[in-house]
């Protein structure tokens, strides 16, 4: 898989609602340490681990988990990996309620995960240093309140997030309507990711592909018929 320097997918294979899944957190290299996009749902952090190894770290090389949203296959795991590492958590400031117990999770069907305290909220335009250059952060809601998105503009490259996927018929698409409450919002999202200079887009599922601002914006397009 290409990648830009310093930022490395983890696609995990993990049991999710009684089905296997395959699901790609992603870590950015900084000085001081990783930062983790995303966790995985209940029982992924032990392959998490795994799969870190492989490249050279460790869990405890986590010193910052930044979640696109609170959906329980992307935060869910966030306790269990808590009980191991001493991390800052953070996120939009609209996933709040759901991560810290306030709320049940939008889509959770009364089955919430172990809530957890966020330390950081984030706002669109913030930026967090990392070897790999800026990672600034993309306002995209529609498939949840405060869904945000990560962009690399030294690279070129685009963590999605669910505001696009990469694990259908086609090598890039929109989000999935089904799992999307806000639909219009999550297009007006999309059109926001196509205004950006990316080359490479990584999903959190489908993982990494080779395409960027022109197909974004084709998706966008589409979504608007």
């Amino acid at each position: 898989m290409q990648r830009s320097a310093g930022v490395h997918a983890l696609p995990i294979t993990v049991d999710y609602g009684g089905r296997e899944i395959t699901v790609t957190p992603t870590v950015a290299e900084t000085a001081r340490g990783l930062v983790l996009i995303d966790v995985g749902p209940r029982g992924a952090v032990d392959t998490l681990g795994i799969t870190l190894r492989t490249l050279g770290f460790e869990l405890e090389d986590v010193w910052l988990v930044v979640l696109t949203h609170h959906d329980g296959d992307h935060a869910a795991g966030l306790a269990e990996l808590l009980e191991r590492i001493d991390a800052v958590v953070a996120c939009h400031r609209d996933e709040v309620p759901y991560l810290s117990g306030e709320h049940d999770p939008i889509k959770s069907d009364g089955d919430r995960y172990t809530p957890v305290e966020v330390d950081l909220e984030l706002m669109a335009g913030a930026r967090i240093s990392t070897l790999a250059g800026p990672m600034e952060v993309v306002a995209t809601p529609g498939h949840s309140p405060g869904h945000i998105s990560l962009y690399f503009p030294d690279g070129n490259l685009l963590i999605a997030g669910d505001a696009l996927v990469a694990d259908g018929d086609v090598p890039l698409a929109g989000p999935k309507p089904h799992f999307t409450p806000e639909m219009d919002r999550a297009t007006e999202s999309v059109a926001a990711l196509g205004a950006l200079d990316v080359d490479h887009t990584l999903c959190f599922h489908g993982g990494y592909v080779d395409r960027g601002t022109e197909h974004i914006q084709d998706i966008h397009d589409r979504l608007r018929e």
